[in-house]
């Protein structure tokens, strides 16, 4: 049923809730998963300079090394636990609006479903879903599971 599983992550314990979620599917069906990191450049805009900004719509992080190390640290652990569960994982970084990005990553790399968490770890919680989950729901034809988490504290 599935073969390919995008799994979007910025590290947050929503998004981990969503790679448990993922790697559990990827074992039952046998299918890799695809760890993504993106950079929203809407919300490093403000602070960032034009040059900078198109570097990181090209996926060139070399020069901002929090960010590239965020980035890595959270697909990082999509890998690890992938591979505790002998499922491969890509992983991938890239810039832009996030679920342009994800919506054009699931459709370029023939992802079967979306396994992604509620809300992410930037700006307050709506009341159903984040911004960047509703987005991607409403733009892609790729099925889409959204994950919630609570926080048991």
């Amino acid at each position: 049923m599935y073969e390919r599983i995008l799994v979007p992550t910025d590290g947050s314990d929503v998004a981990e809730a969503a790679v448990d979620h993922a790697l559990d599917l990827a074992e039952k069906y046998d299918a890799e998963v695809h760890a993504l990191y993106v950079v929203d450049i809407d919300s490093v805009n403000i602070s960032l300079g034009t040059e900078q900004v198109d570097r990181l719509k090209q996926g060139r992080f070399d020069e901002m090394e929090e960010l590239k190390e965020q980035a890595n640290e959270a697909t990082g652990v999509v890998a690890d636990r992938g591979a505790e569960r002998a499922v491969d994982v890509a992983e991938h970084v890239a810039g832009g609006r996030p679920h342009k990005v994800i919506g054009d990553y699931a459709e370029g790399h023939g992802i079967d479903l979306i396994v992604m968490g509620s809300h992410g770890r930037a700006g307050v919680r709506r009341a159903l879903l984040g911004s960047v989950t509703e987005r991607t729901l409403r733009s892609t034809h790729v099925p889409v599971l959204v994950v919630d988490y609570f926080d048991e504290d």
